[in-house]
């Protein structure tokens, strides 16, 4: 299984290194069955944080036609009240650091990463997996309509009005989709798709490594609806 971890300008550092580091420590304990790689839109280059100005580098461009699944992280900057940014900064602009999480989100949509996401959206061997605000990346770029999904909790509301299903859950798995909450949630996100796609022997063993034990249940859309508690 080979993923590809996508950067882009002002992306949140932990969103790439919590599940970056548990997939290496897989791949380690699989005797390779899982390897990471970090990539961009645009190819090979230094790519700058939102979180004073941490560089990482991207090893080479993303491409659908390698990899077996793509992680699409969240951005890292202000918050911002409710209609504090204007709806035409979005995506406006030459990058600067501290910026409004929504206009980081947004600048994606100006590059070939909608289009490359969309690929790999449609291609049914690929698995799309995002933390934090990397689920409203592909829900600006119309790719999550009726699909279920999560991201941190301050933007549920944002995730649903795109037309996706927004759940309040750490984890969520809707089949080739699978998305994970808060900033955190990327070591869980992490430790789920070792368990899922090479096993729960693996998948115990990196969180024994880590001393971490994963939080809360994986969502899916299946079983019976619960009743009111």
């Amino acid at each position: 299984m080979h993923i590809q971890i996508v950067l882009f300008d002002g992306f949140d550092p932990l969103d790439v290194v919590a599940p970056y580091e548990v997939l290496y420590a897989g791949g380690s304990a699989s005797d390779g069955a899982v390897t990471v790689e970090l990539v961009t839109a645009e190819g090979p280059r230094e790519v700058v944080s939102g979180t004073g100005g941490l560089t990482l580098r991207a090893a080479c461009a993303l491409d659908p036609e390698r990899a077996d699944m793509l992680l699409v992280p969240g951005a890292s900057g202000r918050v911002g009240e409710p209609g504090e940014v204007p709806e035409e900064e979005v995506g406006a602009g030459e990058w600067k650091q501290d910026e409004f999480i929504p206009v980081l989100l947004g600048r994606t949509l100006t590059t070939e990463l909608p289009a490359l996401l969309k690929r790999a959206m449609d291609d049914p061997d690929i698995t799309v997996a995002t933390v934090c605000g990397g689920s409203l990346v592909l829900a600006m770029a119309g790719l999550l309509e009726g699909r279920h999904a999560t991201t941190h909790h301050m933007g549920l509301d944002m995730l649903d009005a795109t037309g996706a299903h927004a759940v309040r859950a750490r984890i969520v798995d809707d089949g080739d989709l699978i998305t994970g909450a808060g900033v955190t949630s990327g070591l869980d996100l992490g430790l789920y798709l070792l368990e899922r796609e090479v096993g729960p022997r693996v998948a115990h063993a990196v969180e024994e490594l880590f001393s971490h034990e994963r939080r809360g249940t994986v969502w899916r859309a299946q079983g019976p609806a619960p009743t009111a508690l």
